[in-house]
């Protein structure tokens, strides 16, 4: 592997003489030529000149730059640009360490992988990596690759340091248009199922790392060569792109396709959905059985409150009884007194 540019790591009075290489090979992905529908012919993209009509070769061609307020292009030669009083054209100055997880993914580039480019270089290079590691920390500088300045991340990987490249902020676009119109209201309980739902998908597997797609795109190109049917390996149907309806029920029904698709057991969830209808049998019964008991006892308890009803209602109509009939014996002595001494006076 070539490298692709070489400078110097500084930080402090350190100085890291390194060499980088491309991290990522892009000409592994999958990738069209354009063809004239009419007969397949190539379309290619050749360099004209726009004053002479001709193509040019690689060699004669060049860098020029059109300021923003004229209509010119003024050229610009390897050794103009070398000239330019710029400290990151052969050094990447890191001005601060941060966190990783301060960085905004969306201003991830390319990524280079960097090596020293002498034997006085390993000592700070091991020592950088290290610091790093075990400060959790990320460098942040600025170098120039490829003519123009750029931001870039030095972080730890493994046992060797990786460069970078990053957007400048200005370079990311505003979020207009793309957050809902209306407020959304989320309910905790459909946070947890959706929680669920992220613990049930488990470790990513090298199947899930393995491009498909460029598997089926040479599956169809080879059918074709040989005139034939092409055999794609559908796997697992995937599911449909329709509306959901219950959030809720998607989750939960989402959780279980994923334990399904790891081969886990559903045995203790069936076992656990049937306790539950015998508990709540048993609940009943218990429930039943403590109404019929209660509705007995009250019974019982009516029955000799109305006993005991009927007992005190006979004893005090008994004693009225009682009480007239020495009223009325009263009254007639009283009487008799009365008649008697009348009787004696008369004679």
């Amino acid at each position: 592997m070539r490298p692709t540019a070489k400078f110097s790591i500084s930080f402090g009075l350190v100085t890291i003489p390194v060499a980088a290489y491309n991290a990522t090979d892009t000409s592994a992905s999958v990738s069209f030529v354009r063809i004239h529908t009419a007969d397949g012919g190539r379309v290619r993209n050749q360099p004209v000149c726009s004053l002479e009509g001709t193509e040019v070769s690689p060699d004669e061609i060049g860098r020029g730059y059109r300021p923003h307020d004229a209509d010119v292009v003024v050229p610009l030669s390897d050794e103009d640009l070398d000239a330019l009083p710029l400290p990151t054209a052969k050094t990447l100055t890191i001005l601060a360490f941060v966190a990783g997880g301060d960085i905004d993914p969306l201003q991830m580039g390319k990524g280079y992988y960097l090596a020293t480019d002498s034997p006085a270089a390993a000592k700070p290079y091991v020592l950088l990596r290290e610091a790093m590691e075990r400060h959790e920390r990320v460098g942040l500088g600025k170098i120039a690759l490829h003519g123009r300045e750029t931001l870039a991340m030095i972080r730890p990987m493994g046992d060797a340091l990786v460069m970078q490249v990053l957007l400048w902020p200005h370079q990311i676009r505003p979020m207009d248009g793309v957050l809902p119109e209306r407020e959304v209201e989320v309910h905790p309980n459909e946070v947890a199922a959706a929680e669920t739902l992220m613990d049930s998908f488990g470790e990513l597997s090298e199947e899930d790392l393995h491009d498909h797609y460029r598997d089926a795109l040479e599956e169809l190109v080879s059918a074709k060569l040989a005139h034939r049917e092409p055999e794609f390996d559908t796997g697992e149907e995937q599911p449909s792109g329709g509306q959901v309806m219950d959030l809720m029920a998607a989750l939960q029904d989402s959780v279980r396709a994923a334990k399904r698709s790891r081969g886990e057991d559903e045995g203790d969830e069936g076992r656990a959905a049937a306790k539950r209808p015998a508990k709540k049998a048993a609940a009943k019964t218990s429930t039943a059985s403590g109404t019929k008991t209660g509705a007995k006892a009250g019974a019982k308890s009516g029955t000799k409150t109305a006993s005991g009803a009927a007992t005190r209602s006979a004893a005090k109509k008994s004693t009225a009884a009682k009480s007239a009939t020495k009223k009325t014996a009263a009254k007639t002595t009283a009487k008799k007194k009365t008649a008697s001494r009348g009787s004696r006076r008369a004679g």
